[in-house]
């Protein structure tokens, strides 16, 4: 499928984060070569070199956009990440323009012995917003995990997440659980996940071994999507850093996670898979 080559997952690598290296590395070369006709405008060709490694930038940054942008399109819209994500994108279409402009006014002087005015202020906006860019990229990754170990699961990830209320069940229920049935549950395949959001706390549902199963989505370790981690067996691994977890009992069974997961009993009920929370944490709810 031609999304899960743009997401990596054959080469079992992440594509946009490797591509995004030629187009930062040949728009600062340019940038040099720029500086350098400056300081050295007997040596020849420079300005010439600067147009091409821009080109090339432009051609290379495209290339790098396509898995960008179907990495995007992953990005939930409630993830509070999705703000940042659309600045970076943005901020990416002006620089492809700023270097479109910036080539089509340097094409009727490559034979010039240094570079002109112009021509440099333009290239240095370009990696000014390039830097800012770039920057909003590492935090998308290393502080919000978009797109970290997506390349690894071979099972569709949650689209969205489901939210769902005890508040109207309370009343109804004489045990010290609450029993809040799924709706999309029974539509599982094998080894896939559905999150739920029930009355602020964010619920993992994994079907496995035609058995349905539930625990806290956020890693004990780093706050990693469970819900887009994959499946050994019975246990869940972390998107981010690895971390297992028995989605049984919740037990760590590969660090670098130390604190066991919260998990949730499964039943069905009329038909539906239903899970349990604690009466409590309804009682507190209501009196919020």
């Amino acid at each position: 499928m031609l999304k899960d080559f743009l997401e990596g997952k054959p080469l079992r690598h992440p594509l946009h984060p490797m591509l995004v290296h030629f187009p930062i590395g040949l728009f600062l070369l340019s940038l040099l070569l720029d500086l350098a006709s400056l300081a050295f405008p007997s040596v020849p060709n420079l300005v010439r070199d600067s147009f091409y490694a821009m080109l090339l930038g432009v051609i290379t940054t495209l290339i790098a956009a396509v898995p960008g942008v179907v990495d995007y399109t992953d990005i939930h819209s409630d993830h509070p990440a999705k703000r940042t994500a659309t600045t970076h994108l943005t901020l990416n279409l002006i620089v492809v323009a700023l270097y479109g402009i910036n080539l089509g006014v340097r094409s009727s002087s490559l034979v010039d012995p240094k570079i002109s005015f112009g021509p440099l202020i333009l290239s240095l906006v370009g990696v000014g917003l390039l830097s800012v860019s770039g920057y909003l990229g590492g935090r998308l990754v290393y502080d919000a995990g978009i797109s970290v170990g997506r390349h690894k699961r071979r099972t569709p990830t949650p689209e969205s997440t489901l939210h769902l209320f005890m508040a109207n069940l309370a009343s109804n229920e004489n045990s010290d659980v609450i029993f809040v049935p799924i709706p999309e549950a029974d539509r599982l395949g094998e080894r896939e996940t559905l999150r739920v959001e029930i009355d602020g706390q964010v619920i993992t549902i994994a079907k496995i071994d035609q058995g349905f199963y539930a625990f806290q989505e956020f890693c004990t370790h780093r706050f990693g999507p469970l819900s887009e981690g994959t499946f050994k067996d019975f246990n869940v691994q972390c998107p981010w850093h690895n971390s297992c977890f028995d989605v049984r009992t919740g037990k760590v069974t590969q660090g670098p996670a130390k604190v066991d997961l919260k998990t949730f009993t499964i039943e069905i009920r009329d038909g539906k898979v239903a899970v349990g929370l604690p009466r409590a944490a309804a009682t507190h709810d209501q009196k919020a």
